[in-house]
């Protein structure tokens, strides 16, 4: 099985400018997640990225680079169409899509998913953190799914997964059939928690360092 990863990682962030390549205790974000891939048993470690330092600091981290097309870009693409693309590009068996806004990201956690798929008991796999049930509202402060006058118990509640964004895993057969990042018969990878923390503001970089620094 040729096994290898993608990781993407475009320019233009807003919430944070520069974020996939911001200083996270004194290393690149997109390091974290190239650092995992190249120590997990995929073969090859690529980055689709349409930036000019984004790709020199992907090669600097020891990963290939394939430039991403302009108009799979923006911010309204999603990053599936960047696999596709990949994949109309480079031969593979098994591609594990990373996200690198997870920089607590861990080579077994990869390894797990890989296991999965390659087994051949799941066309996909992707990373998940169990969610225990908490009363949510909308932005009209209106319960979501629960009722005011009878307040379920958490523990009379049934648990759920959470997709983690931290990675996903698929044959190249399944991604080009479904054009989707997770297909068929699905598996996961459950997370600890503690590990799954994503950055996407300026308060999850200060909570991932202190983190990263214990």
């Amino acid at each position: 099985m040729n096994v290898v990863s993608l990781i993407t990682a475009r320019g233009g962030s807003k919430g944070i400018p520069g974020k996939n390549i911001i200083q996270v205790n004194n290393r690149p974000l997109l390091w974290y997640s190239i650092d995992a891939s190249l120590r997990s048993n995929v073969k090859e470690t690529w980055v689709s990225t349409d930036d000019d330092e984004i790709k020199k600091v992907a090669i600097e981290c020891g990963a290939q680079v394939i430039d991403r097309p302009q108009e799979l870009s923006d911010d309204v693409i999603m990053p599936d169409a960047a696999i596709l693309h990949f994949a109309q590009h480079k031969e593979f068996d098994i591609v594990v899509f990373i996200q690198p806004t997870s920089p607590m990201i861990k080579p077994r956690y990869i390894n797990l998913g890989i296991e999965m798929v390659v087994s051949g008991e799941y066309d996909s796999s992707f990373a998940v953190v169990k969610k225990h049930w908490l009363p949510t509202w909308d932005t009209h402060v209106r319960p979501i799914g629960w009722n005011v006058d009878n307040r379920p118990r958490r523990q009379d509640m049934p648990e759920m997964y959470e997709e983690a964004g931290m990675f996903y895993i698929t044959t190249r057969q399944k991604l080009l059939e479904s054009q989707l990042r997770y297909s068929g018969n699905i598996g996961i990878v459950e997370i600890p928690r503690k590990d799954s923390f994503q950055i996407d503001t300026y308060e999850d970089l200060e909570l991932i360092e202190t983190l990263c620094r214990k």
